[in-house]
């Protein structure tokens, strides 16, 4: 059974219609907001039956289900084109022709790329990685991703996504100055999507799969690097200290290109070179107000310990953040510990980590001062931001990025943590578990950087080849 017809449905008479007779029917009359006059049958009951302006087929598919769907057409003829057609892609999956999956494909092929992307987003946003749903965050990088690359490539529908299209698309990105490390991102991103489609029947096969990655070490845009022990303990003073530091900070005056209205100064930076005197004032404003002074300080000890825990644990800012009071083991045999749960930790695997003696003395004088807390109370109440990090880095007189281009941010404390152990000559194995890495490549060449490594002192360490070579050549000379 196959036909075409028009959806009838009762609707409210509207607001200002007409009543007419017509060859003994009454016919209600009425103006749309667009100002179309629309006329509908009235009902015995006061309503008026609408008929939609389009088309309607219905029709049995190859599997035998009943298919009703809208053509899109006013007319009657271009309705019937469009019923033949589905008829006759029935008859050709049942004489195999086409398979049902080529029909579905084609099916597909039809709708916007949008419709796609966006069934593709609500599937992100249920699925789970390791347990974990993934992030609104990520979801919303995913769409970006893909929406620069479907429109810049000039992709509408399914089929216009290529390989060929997508390669020149990274190309030009290239030449924007698009490092290799987030091209691969946009085509991971492209990638995961032309799979889901193909899982989901959308697509008979992924057009990008055999697009190689970029080579990001031949180009890295972002190199972290390590920091000395001596920048370490200079970073710590300056965290403890800046809070009570910016209260006494002296004004100057903005640049002409900086003034924006009535705005003609700001605050000077603290520096290193300006940290003592400004430390000092500052103490000096605090002395009528113990409360605040206690508080500020407090706040440096909580940074100054954040980035303790970071040099001397490897924990990433989140799984730092994520930390209570309750995970806290100062009492453990042989060594107290700190508990990374799988649900806070990046690779979802629980961990627990060592804590040193030193490390353990400060955590139990910053729990001094918040006495009373619940077990699931958070270890730190403000997480220091990349903000707040830059200028304790100045105040600390640490560059933010050396004469390599080599930059220093909260993640590098971790690659600080990395290099040290190398340093201190622990065992790679040993410190590939003490990042908590799955590879010992990532820790050892990623994570570690080799200009704080002894390597001179290591050469050093090598035999006396030359002599060895002389004594050699002396005895056969001697006959011995």
């Amino acid at each position: 059974m196959a036909n075409i017809y028009k959806k009838k449905y009762p609707m409210a008479m509207p607001d200002g219609a007409e009543i007419v007779e017509r060859q003994g029917r009454r016919i209600a009359r009425w103006a749309t907001s667009r100002g179309q006059v629309r006329t509908a049958e009235v009902l015995t009951d006061g309503r008026v039956q609408f008929v939609s302006d389009c088309w309607y087929i219905r029709y049995t598919d190859a599997e035998g289900k009943m298919q009703r769907r809208s053509t899109g057409c006013r007319g009657k003829q271009a309705a019937q084109q469009v019923l033949a057609d589905a008829v006759a892609e029935v008859e050709k999956v049942k004489s195999g022709i086409i398979t049902a999956k080529e029909k579905k494909v084609a099916d597909h092929a039809g709708r916007p790329l949008a419709d796609h992307t966006a069934a593709y987003l609500e599937h992100l946003g249920r699925k789970r990685v390791r347990g974990r749903k993934v992030t609104p965050r990520y979801c919303l990088n995913v769409k970006g991703r893909l929406k620069r690359v479907f429109d810049e490539a000039s992709m509408r529908y399914l089929p216009d996504i290529t390989r060929e299209d997508t390669e020149k698309w990274l190309e030009k990105a290239e030449e924007a100055g698009l490092g290799p490390a987030t091209r691969n991102e946009y085509l991971t991103s492209v990638k995961a999507f032309c799979n889901w489609a193909v899982r989901t029947g959308r697509l008979a096969a992924s057009p990008v799969a055999g697009i190689g990655k970029a080579d990001r070490e031949s180009d890295r845009r972002r190199v972290r690097r390590a920091l000395t022990a001596e920048e370490v303990g200079r970073l710590l003073d300056a965290a403890r200290r800046r809070p009570i530091a910016m209260l006494a900070r002296k004004t100057v005056p903005l640049p002409e290109e900086d003034k924006v209205g009535r705005s003609s100064w700001t605050y000077e930076a603290v520096t290193s070179e300006n940290l003592d005197r400004c430390y000092h004032d500052g103490l000096q404003r605090l002395e009528g107000d113990p409360e605040r002074r206690t508080r500020l300080e407090r706040l440096g000890r909580e940074r100054a310990l954040f980035y303790l825990l970071a040099v001397s644990t490897g924990l990433r800012r989140k799984e730092l953040a994520s930390l209570t009071i309750g995970r806290l083991h100062f009492d453990a045999v042989p060594t107290p510990f700190l508990e990374l749960q799988a649900a806070d930790a990046k690779n979802a695997k629980a961990a627990n980590l060592p804590l040193r003696a030193d490390v353990v003395a400060e955590l139990k004088r910053h729990l001094a001062d918040r006495p009373g807390l619940p077990l699931d109370a958070k270890l730190f109440t403000r997480p220091p931001a990349i903000r707040v990090f830059d200028a304790d880095l100045q105040a600390a007189g640490i560059p933010k990025c050396d004469e390599r281009g080599r930059v220093v941010d909260i993640h590098a404390l971790r690659h600080t943590f990395g290099t040290h152990l190398s340093a201190a000559g622990v065992h790679p194995r040993t410190a590939m578990a003490a990042m908590r890495h799955s590879r010992i490549e990532l820790t050892m060449n990623l994570y570690t950087d080799p200009v704080l490594l002894d390597v001179a002192g290591a050469v050093e360490a090598l035999p006396n080849f030359a002599g060895r070579h002389e004594a050699a050549a002396h005895g056969a000379a001697t006959g011995a």
